[in-house]
């Protein structure tokens, strides 16, 4: 996901999305733990789209953009 497209959505829209890879995330971390990871490099860009979700809403709840 691109900042810009995060920037379109609202702040409860991001909450949403930060779950919804949050979860994908213990998932990722379920497979790779039993060695049944078909893309070991997914739960990384799960790490970097959080971070960029967080940074996004932080952003917003302060009003610097």
């Amino acid at each position: 996901m691109k900042p810009n497209e995060v920037r379109n959505m609202s702040l409860g829209e991001i909450t949403a999305e930060v779950e919804k890879r949050r979860e994908e995330l213990f998932d990722l971390r379920l497979q790779s733990a039993v060695g049944h990871t078909s893309n070991p490099r997914r739960a990384r860009m799960a790490k970097r789209e959080i971070a960029r979700l967080l940074t996004i809403a932080k952003e917003k709840a302060e009003g610097t953009r």
